[in-house]
């Protein structure tokens, strides 16, 4: 089985239709690179959403003062991969029951959360969390926001690809 082609940040997008998922579960690291590894994700990002300070830095986000979550913009082709599937992978890689907190990160930009930009994927963001909550993986309840999307401020370049530009094979806490 060949290893599948992970995302690059300026993936060229021609005539397919694409369509956006902005998720948030933690640090935005291993997310990101969870997310970029998967056949159809054509770009996932680094940034910030839910918030209300326009351009937050990093610096900023970190204070917990201006209501952002570490969160990853995916861009995917939903002939190859769908939103659905996108879900599952989202909870099947975090702690969704920790209210602000993943692992040792505590504050509420790494709350869980799903940031949708359309009535069906609201729907399907529900339908998600109310599965993966009846589905004996997690002792305590589900706590992930569900949440429209407002204005995604990509995060800066240090952050994006952080893992593969320093070879690391992973930070992400399941």
């Amino acid at each position: 089985m060949s290893e599948p082609s992970k995302a690059t940040p300026s993936a060229a997008v021609t005539d397919q239709q694409t369509e956006v998922a902005v998720l948030a579960g933690g640090c935005f690291w291993g997310v990101e690179d969870v997310f970029a590894q998967i056949p159809g994700v054509m770009d996932a990002v680094s940034g910030y959403q839910g918030g209300l300070v326009e351009r937050p830095t990093y610096k900023q986000v970190c204070t917990s003062d201006t209501g952002h979550a570490e969160s990853v913009k995916v861009v995917f082709d939903p002939s190859r991969v769908t939103y659905k599937e996108l879900l599952d992978v989202f909870f099947k890689n975090h702690d969704p029951t920790t209210l602000n907190r993943q692992g040792p990160d505590v504050g509420s930009q790494y709350r869980s959360a799903i940031f949708y930009h359309s009535d069906a994927q609201k729907a399907a963001a529900e339908a998600a969390r109310e599965r993966w909550g009846a589905s004996g993986r997690f002792r305590r309840p589900i706590v992930t926001e569900i949440s429209p999307a407002q204005a995604f401020w990509r995060a800066e370049e240090y952050h994006q690809r952080y893992l593969e530009k320093r070879g690391l094979a992973s930070c992400h806490v399941p």
